[in-house]
């Protein structure tokens, strides 16, 4: 299976634009796509994202995905497990990683002074 990733050598990303509400998430959460794509219908694809808390922003549900998933907590907090309220969960540092496979539930999600992570999404080659 191709990967579906272009050639990029170093560049620098611009910070203040291309972000977007991923489908599902709360406002005060968005990414911005690095590179790839998903196809999450025909199972298949790998993309590199950044996913951005607001301060304060929380989810209210765990997640579950049929994707591999590989999560850096490049700078802020992120606490995991808190409940529909936001309260509660273990708070992490920046330098903080996770990789979990298809169908591990994970989350929910809050970030008291907000975050960016860095994800890698893949499926299992066929």
């Amino acid at each position: 299976m191709p990967v579906n990733k272009a050639h990029d050598e170093f560049y620098t990303l611009d910070m203040d634009s291309g972000w977007e509400v991923p489908p599902g998430y709360p406002s005060g959460i968005q990414q911005k796509i690095l590179s790839g794509a998903l196809d999450e219908v025909n199972k298949r694809g790998t993309r590199t994202r950044l996913l951005r808390f607001e301060p304060g922003v929380f989810t209210t549900a765990p997640f579950v995905h049929d994707y591999w998933e590989e999560v850096y907590l490049v700078s802020g907090d992120l606490t995991v497990g808190n409940d529909e309220k936001g309260e509660g969960g273990t708070p992490f540092p920046p330098n903080t990683y996770a990789c979990r496979p298809p169908q591990a539930f994970h989350g929910p999600f809050k970030s008291e002074k907000g975050c960016i992570l860095l994800e890698i999404h893949y499926f299992d080659p066929v």
